[in-house]
């Protein structure tokens, strides 16, 4: 087992309140990957598998990923009795070239889910449902164009269906125009909380920021602010160029934001944030989950959590990537290798 590394960032400024960061520290890293890409041309997942969201309900634990085939992405559910061992992924949300907004792409990235820290992350069925969370690229190709996010309802976690209204760039703040990512969706005290990284440019050398929007329905959304809530970070921070994919659970009387920074330096890593409110952040400048050595399950991206707990111990899974030696899987010429793994408490 190797270590994730504990190290300080750049300029972010660490919380002004103490909040006792050994409750989310996570050392132990399983340095292998869980999940990877099938490498099998034509599969959901042969080129990479990302975007890890990890749940469960009735005692059994999920996991949702979306799998790459060079179209774009669709989005998969394997379970797993102890977190350690996932069966095969059983595409559950694909693209459907009839949909307004999934024509090439359908990631979904979080369900409503219980919201503490050191829980299984039991699914919350509302009137017999789970309501999840979905982000969608316009074009074919890697993340191509402008995504908007969307919400969807499952009475099985098998099929999915849309509801309420989708959250747009262009009715956003300026920060927020090129495009959303990657989304969490909670619920708490009537209202839903969709927290999400959106860019400022849809091209070429974009920022990523955190922002929020809040509903009672999920039909009728705000934006409460104009501006991102966490924020790019310094020159030299960990999160100067993103501050991503936010995972946001409740400790006591804390709220955790769990998010990837991706510096200059070409690395993503882990850190994160706490609030009391949901609306007002701050943040570490601590690294919960460093990059790797060379030759490494995670020597250049150490991004995108999702965090459960079994039996007490934590379990912060990400998407781990390598450099690996140019190969192809068929027509795709591949230089990395990048799937899912685990940090453990």
């Amino acid at each position: 087992m190797s270590g994730a590394g504990n190290g300080r960032a750049g300029d972010a400024s660490a919380p002004a309140t103490a909040y006792d960061a050994s409750r989310i520290r996570t050392p132990h890293k399983a340095g292998r990957l869980l999940v990877g890409p099938s490498g099998e041309p034509g599969r959901f997942d042969s080129l990479f598998v990302d975007c890890p969201f990890v749940c469960s309900d009735g005692g059994e634990f999920l996991m949702t990923y979306v799998g790459f085939d060079g179209t774009g992405y669709q989005t998969a559910l394997s379970r797993s009795p102890d977190l350690e061992t996932w069966s095969p992924g059983e595409v559950v949300l694909p693209r459907d070239p009839g949909h307004p907004y999934r024509r090439y792409n359908a990631a979904l990235t979080s369900i409503v889910r219980d919201n503490r820290l050191h829980s299984d992350g039991q699914v919350t069925w509302l009137d017999g449902r789970a309501v999840g969370t979905y982000h969608a690229y316009p074009e074919p190709g890697m993340e191509t164009g402008a995504a908007i996010i969307g919400f969807c309802v499952s009475d099985d976690l098998r099929t999915w269906k849309d509801t309420g209204s989708v959250l747009r760039p262009q009715d956003g703040g300026a920060w927020e125009r090129g495009g959303l990512y990657k989304s969490w969706l909670l619920r708490h005290d009537g209202l839903y909380y969709c927290f999400y990284n959106a860019k400022n440019r849809t091209y070429d050398g974009w920022r990523e920021q955190i922002g929020y929007a809040v509903s009672p329905d999920l039909e009728r959304w705000e934006r409460p602010r104009p501006t991102p809530i966490v924020p790019n970070g310094g020159l030299g921070s960990f999160d100067e160029r993103f501050a991503s994919d936010p995972c946001v659970l409740r400790d006591g009387d804390w709220w955790v934001m769990f998010y990837f920074g991706l510096s200059f330096d070409g690395h993503a890593r882990e850190g994160y944030a706490v609030s009391r409110d949901l609306r007002t952040w701050e943040k570490s400048d601590e690294i919960l989950v460093d990059v790797g050595p060379p030759g490494s399950a995670d020597d250049t991206y150490a991004h995108k959590p999702a965090v459960v707990a079994r039996g007490g111990r934590l379990h912060h899974f990400y998407t781990a990537v390598r450099r690996a030696e140019p190969y192809r899987v068929g027509e795709h010429p591949m230089t990395e290798l990048r799937g899912i793994s685990v940090a453990r408490s």
